[in-house]
């Protein structure tokens, strides 16, 4: 029987769930979280969404995504694979370790959006030790909503779900804290709610729309790079490494194409590799300030 095709709008909010198979936690470790959370850095960087909230359990996890106009399959496909890989590796297994394909569930409206973070912050409930206390569980976002303390993966967007409580950030987080730690039951069966898709939730956010050329791409970073344009399409051209390792973060982020067709453009590489140049690219934005400003910079000159 075909698969159901999943709905799916590039200015949306979703609540994604992902199970591991019965008879396999899906983390081991506080060290396999953190794995995951990493991972998930990763691909925010490469694809520029955000989170606004999330919970790893030991066998499932939550994350509320807004993916601001990028394909929710590619992120979580990629995240997912990602960390299954490194699963099977660390503990020499083979086979599935996630169950069925990732649940996802579009936000229908603020209400639910609110609901929803409340009922993914009280998932460390079910946690001994944790039942009166959530907010002090390490793997869940609540303790940033709180104020308690900075995301140590650096990954949520807290302020857009409290400016729903009201515009001082002081009082919203204690409004916050009092319907989180006594409304355990505001979404009473969360898994339940995936039974159905519901509607969009379209707000005034403002969305990054995924619809850049290809050849306004390679232009600008060749020109930013100071390199041939011609030399990008050569394979093992070593000199403009650097130069297509940012080629295939912007093309992945801003255009919405296909791994294949990256792999063509740079001279029919292999998706190993593009996955290769694509930490490379990374790696070089985290680390040189003059790249941080690259994004910007294309954007403004071809929105």
């Amino acid at each position: 029987m075909p698969r159901i095709a999943r709905i799916k709008y590039n200015n949306a909010i979703y609540h994604i769930m992902s199970r591991s198979i019965s008879e396999v936690d899906l983390f081991k470790s506080d060290e396999d979280k953190k794995k995951y959370m990493l991972i998930v850095k990763e691909y925010q960087k490469l694809y520029n969404f955000k989170v606004n909230a999330y919970c790893l359990m030991d066998n499932h996890l939550h994350l509320m995504i807004d993916v601001n106009g990028a394909d929710i399959s590619r992120i979580m496909h990629g995240i997912n694979f990602k960390y299954a890989q490194y699963f099977n590796m660390k503990y020499k297994r083979h086979g599935h370790l996630f169950q069925d394909r990732f649940k996802s569930k579009i936000v229908k409206n603020e209400r639910y959006l609110f609901a929803l973070s409340v009922y993914i912050h009280n998932n460390p409930k079910d946690i001994e030790g944790y039942e009166n206390s959530p907010e002090k569980y390490y793997f869940s976002s609540l303790s940033v909503y709180l104020g308690l303390k900075k995301d140590p993966f650096q990954l949520v967007e807290e302020k857009y779900i409290l400016s729903l409580m009201g515009d001082n950030l002081k009082d919203a987080r204690k409004k916050y804290q009092y319907l989180t730690l006594q409304s355990s039951d505001i979404i009473k069966n969360g898994e339940g709610e995936f039974e159905g898709e519901g509607t969009d939730y379209r707000s005034g956010r403002k969305i990054l729309v995924r619809n850049f050329k290809i050849e306004d791409v390679i232009e600008f970073i060749a020109n930013k790079m100071e390199v041939d344009a011609i030399k990008i399409h050569i394979k093992n051209c070593r000199e403009t490494v650097h130069t297509k390792a940012l080629l295939v973060v912007f093309l992945r982020s801003l255009c919405n194409i296909k791994c294949r067709t990256i792999c063509s453009i740079l001279g029919n590489i292999t998706q190993s590799r593009v996955s290769e140049l694509s930490a490379i690219g990374i790696k070089i934005i985290d680390e040189d300030e003059r790249h941080k400003q690259l994004y910007k910079d294309f954007i403004s000159c071809y929105s």
